[in-house]
């Protein structure tokens, strides 16, 4: 019951943060929308990525022990990135034709996509500073 109601709150912040970056709503209001990890789907991933200059994609499963090591970390960069860095989850047992599409074969798998192209590609459980390090390299 819990975890239905969690896809809905993160389907709920989805459409707001649309509705936010439709809107030309303030820096202010779509940064704090962004503050955390949004839920990404095969239906809304492309859309995702090509809106924004940087995307930060954790893919991921909810039996991958790794997964829900690294997940912390991914929510605690989202929010000290916010308004530079978009960051999602692609749950890939939910949605196999983004995971076949990108040729994930591990989890936890994180792809920066830049201006809508993968840039760099960081696999398995990494240290905070490690995942630090790549997405300041790539705001220069």
């Amino acid at each position: 019951m819990s975890e239905g109601f969690d896809e809905e709150l993160e389907r709920i912040k989805l459409r707001k943060l649309k509705e936010l970056m439709g809107s030309g709503g303030s820096e202010g209001s779509s940064s704090e929308a962004s503050s955390s990890p949004m839920t990404l789907t095969d239906e809304n991933f492309d859309e995702v990525i090509s809106r924004h200059r940087l995307v930060l994609v954790d893919f991921w499963a909810p039996w991958c022990a790794p997964c829900r090591m690294i997940a912390p970390i991914v929510e605690e960069l989202s929010k000290e990135f916010a308004g530079k860095i978009v960051f999602g989850k692609l749950n890939t047992d939910e949605n196999p034709q983004t995971a076949m599409k990108y040729m994930i074969s591990a989890i936890p798998t994180l792809i920066l996509f830049k201006n809508g192209v993968e840039a760099e590609r960081i696999i398995g459980l990494q240290p905070k500073h490690a995942l630090e390090e790549v997405l300041k390299r790539h705001l220069e």
